[in-house]
């Protein structure tokens, strides 16, 4: 495994250099929750990351504080990521965490840097940074912390339940700054789940997770991703979903079609060879093209996704109303009891 020489420009365009430290512990856990997991615990040298100009992400600046996702999602975009390492971006993926021990305090040091403006940064847009392994090394508070200290504006994306163990510092942070946080949730199947993304919480859980959030003050959208071609994208799948988060009380749903970079495409088309055979040639039909979906497919997911969203009251949100600086409610900022934090 390469762990130097591995270019980050940082914040605001730090020089390029080694993107960890020599100092690499790795630790190969047997419990059950982490059972077959080697943790590589580095110290990163920069956690603000830019994002490549040619993204078709709609924000400049990443903070991802670890690589690899025991998620296991099999569509997952960052799979090809892992081979920068010399890690397998299958099972490799899923099970070879990479995490960046002193992220918190490395970001407080970029933050106050100088050169850094203060601009928004995303987070889950990689790896999801409440993916179990979070539950292990607690690095999230840090960060949020960091953020809401220098009134830094952030958004979280995120499939994991484990962010309401975080409610009340990201109450704090939405009183002094823009505050974003989403939830995704493509699909309601529960075979489909559990099969293709078999390490995350329930659609229903994350959906929970929305209306606590909600109820709390911080509100939160949906991202309805990715919606898969054949499997999850009937009109009564997708009305299904829609509705159910309406009901979770969203600030709005956004669809996303599945897309299969390399790295993820050859993982996910093993999946379905497996367990939807019959769908590979249509899968090879459908993206031939390359990663994306076709447009007229992206175009008809889009406006059904939209017509729901409207037949149940829940649609864009617009510019700024995200930010929220809520009164303490009289309810307990806890989670309601019963509410499950982790991943399993």
């Amino acid at each position: 495994m390469r762990w130097s020489g591995l270019g980050d420009g940082g914040a605001a365009g730090a020089a390029t250099g080694a993107l960890f430290g020599t100092d690499v512990v790795t630790r190969t856990l047997d419990t059950p929750e982490f059972r077959g997991v080697t943790f590589h615990e580095v110290r990163a040298k920069s956690v603000v990351n830019r994002v490549p100009g040619a993204s078709r992400m709609p924000f400049e600046w990443t903070v991802n504080p670890y690589r690899g996702c025991t998620h296991a999602c099999v569509y997952c975009f960052a799979r090809k990521t892992h081979s920068y390492l010399d890690l397998d971006t299958g099972l490799g993926f899923d099970s070879q965490i990479v995490v960046k021990v002193n992220a918190p305090e490395v970001l407080r040091r970029e933050l106050a840097a100088p050169r850094w403006r203060g601009e928004h940064i995303a987070m889950g847009t990689n790896v999801d940074c409440y993916q179990r392994a979070e539950g292990r090394y607690r690095l999230m508070p840090g960060i949020i912390a960091a953020l809401r200290d220098r009134a830094n504006p952030f958004s979280i994306l995120t499939k994991g339940t484990l962010i309401l163990r975080d409610l009340e510092l990201l109450r704090e942070a939405a009183a002094v700054t823009d505050v974003g946080v989403s939830v995704s949730a493509g699909f309601l199947d529960r075979e489909l789940w559990r099969t293709v993304e078999p390490g995350t919480p329930s659609p229903e859980r994350r959906l929970d997770a929305v209306r606590t959030l909600t109820a709390h003050g911080i509100a939160c959208g949906v991202l309805m991703a990715p919606v898969i071609p054949f499997l999850g994208d009937s009109p009564e799948q997708l009305r299904a979903t829609v509705r159910a988060v309406a009901a979770a009380g969203a600030t709005s749903v956004t669809p996303l079609a599945l897309h299969l970079r390399p790295g993820a495409r050859e993982w996910y088309m093993a999946w379905l060879a497996r367990h939807h055979p019959h769908l590979v040639r249509r899968y090879e039909t459908m993206y031939t093209g390359g990663a994306y979906a076709p447009k007229w497919y992206q175009r008809r997911i889009t406006r059904q996704v939209h017509e729901y969203a409207a037949e149940f009251g829940i649609g864009p949100t617009p510019p700024g109303a995200h930010r929220r600086v809520p009164a303490p409610p009289d309810a307990d900022p806890s989670p309601p009891q019963g509410t499950q934090l982790s991943l399993l």
